[in-house]
Parts: C-alpha cells; structure tokens; sequence
C-alpha cells in the first residue's frame, strides 16, 4: 500500500499531536497509509547527543522514507519565522535525494505551531516549502472551501496547517485548528494518490 511520509520535529508535543492529525487525514482516503518519523535533535557539542533509536515515540527518519513514500507532510515549531534547527539540518543532508531527482513530482504540504498569533506561522511555513521547492515537489496547501479557515480565531492558514500554543506551548490544539490538520492529511493524501497513478 502507498504511503506519505508524515516527517516532524516536536519539541513540546503540539508538532507531534498535530503530525498524528495529519496522519489520520491521510489514512482517511481508502487505500494510502502514512509513515510517521520523526528527526533527532541537534546539538553544538560536535559529539552525538541522542540516541540512534528514539527511546520512546516515533523512529527517526532515514533518507529511504523520502524514497519510498509517494508524498510528504513536513512539520516544525517556529524558531524566529523559520523551521526548528533539527529540521533544517536533516533537509540540508538531502542533497543526495535531490541530486537524484527523488523527490520531483510528489506532493508535499507543511504544518507548524507557533507561540503566539503573529510569532511568524505563515513565515515559517513558507520557509518549509522552499527545499520542497528545490526538490521538486508540488506544494499542496489549503483552499477556503474549508470553512475553518474562515472562522478560526486561532492558527490556520491556506499555506498549511497550524496552531498557536501559546508563550508556554500549554494551550490545548483547538477545533478549527484540529479540522484544519485533518483536511490538509486528507487533501495530500488524494493528491498523492492521484499522481502516483
């Protein structure tokens, strides 16, 4: 069965929670799974700092998920407009997979979670998109036939999913911003179908 790679880094647990709605979107189109990963965090100690196997959670990612799914949903906090560090540097060391053309034609869709309602959401999911870009991939967003886009008073954007956590990442994920997770899986999950065939 085809699969999306659901690929996150989380560092409170919002990223994380909204991965798994993204997941359940996917999973909501018949005959399309997704692969949840996640990546390892990054230190300035030149020394490694995690373990090779997550001790609990999801496993991390390696650079054949990318290869053998057929679209992605890529998710990270917010660090000043910008994607986590994690994230970064796993992205940077997919020069392979682009140099190879792996990643051309495949869908890909970018969800977030940020402090505050202005602390740079739709910043950072633009800043997402560009090596999807690079790597030829078909962005996949979220178009205003989704009401929830209309009327959240918290995150969401037509750029991809998000959610406003507050400065202590303690508020709860809300309704629309659940909605909204689940229709962007879904959406990337028919797309991805739709382009494999």
């Amino acid at each position: 069965m085809p699969e999306v790679l659901v690929l996150y880094y989380s560092q409170g647990g919002a990223v994380r929670e909204m991965a798994q709605l993204v997941a359940r979107g996917i999973e909501s189109n018949a005959n399309i799974k997704a692969r949840v990963r996640t990546v390892p965090k990054v230190s300035t100690n030149c020394e490694a700092t995690e373990p090779d196997i997550p001790t609990s959670g999801d496993p991390y990612v390696e650079l054949s998920d990318l290869q053998e799914c057929i679209g992605l949903a890529l998710g990270s906090p917010t660090r000043f407009g910008n994607m986590a560090a994690p994230m970064k540097y796993f992205l940077d060391g997919t020069v392979g997979t682009w140099l190879k053309g792996g990643l051309i034609g495949k869908p890909a869709a970018v969800f977030t979670s940020t402090g505050s309602m202005h602390g740079g959401n739709e910043a950072t999911l633009l800043t997402m998109m560009l090596p999807l870009i690079h790597h030829g991939m078909v962005i996949v967003g979220l178009p205003y036939s989704e009401p929830e886009l209309s009327s959240t008073q918290t995150g969401g954007t037509p750029y991809g999913a998000s959610h406003v956590g507050g400065s202590s990442d303690d508020k709860p994920i809300s309704a629309d911003e659940r909605k909204l997770c689940l229709a962007l899986g879904k959406r990337l999950g028919l797309i991805a179908l739709k382009l494999a065939t």
